[in-house]
């Protein structure tokens, strides 16, 4: 069985200098086929799922403690490491300094 509500993971960053500033502009970074923007076409690529797409649904149900390779990633995505952008749909700061 599945559930019927689906609590999903968020990666954000942001430039702002002071990130606690409630004007700091948030940005999303896409995944290939994890379930986000609703007008976007599903991602079918049967028999087989990106597995970091399909890890983060089941994150989403315990800790950061339990998963600590999205701690990670959120570094790697940080530092704007290739190896770790290219696993993602989009890169917002693409073209800019590092969130």
């Amino acid at each position: 069985s599945i559930t019927k509500e689906r609590t999903e993971i968020i990666i954000q960053g942001t430039s702002s200098e002071d990130p606690h500033d409630p004007a700091a502009v948030w940005e999303e970074y896409d995944f290939k086929c994890k379930p986000g923007d609703v007008r976007r076409r599903p991602c079918f690529i049967s028999p087989y799922h990106y597995r970091l797409d399909w890890l983060m649904w089941f994150a989403a149900f315990q800790t950061y403690e339990q998963n600590e390779w999205i701690v990670h990633l959120a570094g790697k995505l940080l530092a704007q490491e290739e190896s770790a952008l290219s696993l993602m749909a989009t890169n917002p700061f693409a073209g800019r300094a590092a969130p």
